[in-house]
């Protein structure tokens, strides 16, 4: 929200589907382009690392995926269960080169022929995948506690550990506006990081900016989780590559990062000590060095930061 109270979210259009996103300032840098991971909106960056990112000389706008946030929400497919969805053949809804299209979207509706994208959880993937679809409009990716984009079904289910997703679905809140911010607390809670303290006013304040909640949206998850990739393999990836990953992730094993970060020649690995799937203000400085690292190597080119 601007500070007189208005909006302001702008939509970019892809066919049917509106893809909402903000200009988060740094106007004249380099542009990033931040992608959040499953049901969540882009309100869930903090804004800590978002100062951080703009005083390291980046143009930032975060958008929400289709169906999250205030993008568009694709009508119900009866599926409710997102692993199940994860482990079904085929797409309920859309592909993940749909998705990957909504973000050259975002690019187009900025002016921008060109970016560097940081993604986190299923954003990681969605960045690794749009620079295979898209390697002329991507300048770097930084993936960020995520799964390798290669892997699909029970391969991917390795990765990950159940027990905190297990102990979350059996959480019983209130219907309504307060229960959806109590599940997007306890959500937020569950995933921190056991090596920093847990602040837990400035998730309370990420949270209730997010007016369109999506961590009991069990049927948008399945509809994103559900949506097959059929591009290429990360090994044909050529854009300068950062794969961050917590060494405490309560929800995907380090190896997820291992993996994705062999696959990618010439990507960096960094595993952050104590640092669960989120990233916390201890480490915002950090973050950004690496992020402008990253997006340091890549080929110079024509400046693309005006926005439309």
């Amino acid at each position: 929200m601007t500070p007189d109270g208005a909006s302001s979210t702008r939509y970019a259009r892809n066919g049917d589907v509106e893809i909402a996103f903000e200009d988060l300032g740094g106007a004249g840098g380099d542009p990033l382009l931040l992608v959040m991971g499953l049901g969540v909106s882009r309100f869930w960056w903090p804004q800590g690392l978002v100062d951080e990112l703009t005083g390291h000389g980046f143009h930032v706008v975060a958008f929400d995926q289709r169906d999250a946030g205030e993008s568009t929400h694709l009508p119900d497919t009866g599926a409710s269960n997102p692993f199940a969805a994860v482990l079904r053949k085929r797409s309920t809804a859309y592909t993940a080169e749909d998705m990957t299209d909504d973000a050259i979207a975002v690019l187009d509706a900025l002016g921008w022929d060109s970016a560097h994208l940081l993604g986190g959880s299923m954003g990681g993937q969605l960045v690794q995948r749009t620079a295979l679809r898209h390697p002329r409009r991507v300048r770097s990716i930084t993936s960020l506690a995520s799964l390798p984009s290669d892997v699909s079904g029970l391969r991917g289910m390795r990765y990950v550990r159940p027990g905190l997703l297990a102990r979350l679905s059996r959480m019983k809140v209130p219907e309504g506006r307060d229960g959806d911010i109590a599940l997007s607390l306890a959500l937020a809670r569950a995933v921190a990081s056991p090596g920093y303290p847990f602040d837990e006013a400035a998730a309370r304040a990420r949270i209730e900016r997010d007016v369109v909640s999506g961590v009991r949206d069990t049927g948008a998850q399945s509809r994103q989780a559900g949506a097959k990739w059929h591009g290429g393999r990360l090994a044909q990836l050529r854009v300068p590559a950062l794969v961050l990953h917590g060494e405490a992730d309560p929800l995907l094993r380090t190896a997820a990062a291992r993996h994705t970060a062999a696959a990618i020649e010439g990507s960096r690995l960094v595993i952050l000590p104590g640092v669960g799937h989120d990233l916390p203000r201890e480490v915002w400085p950090r973050v950004a060095d690496e992020v402008r690292a990253v997006a340091d190597r890549a080929p110079a080119l024509p400046s693309a930061a005006g926005s439309a």
